[in-house]
């Protein structure tokens, strides 16, 4: 389980990253009209994170994005056993 205080520094560094993504107006230019996304990966001593952020009008996109990424995970953890 991860600690308190590695949780906190990770949701923390995501804020500050995304704080100067959401700062810059180039970073949203030529976006497509219905569906993006945003990662970061980081890490730090203890270990490694990676954080999606989409947005999509249509919610299948969203739900099938998510559904890939539990597939993958669910693939990885069986590779790595």
């Amino acid at each position: 389980m991860i600690e308190a205080e590695d949780a906190v520094r990770v949701v923390d560094t995501v804020a500050k990253n995304l704080m100067g993504v959401s700062n810059n107006r180039s970073n949203f230019e030529r976006l497509p009209d219905t569906f993006w996304g945003y990662y970061a990966r980081g890490h730090d001593g203890k270990g490694r994170f990676a954080v999606i952020v989409t947005y999509s009008e249509n919610a299948g996109d969203v739900d099938e994005l998510i559904k890939m990424y539990e597939q993958w995970v669910a693939k990885s953890k069986k590779a790595v056993r």
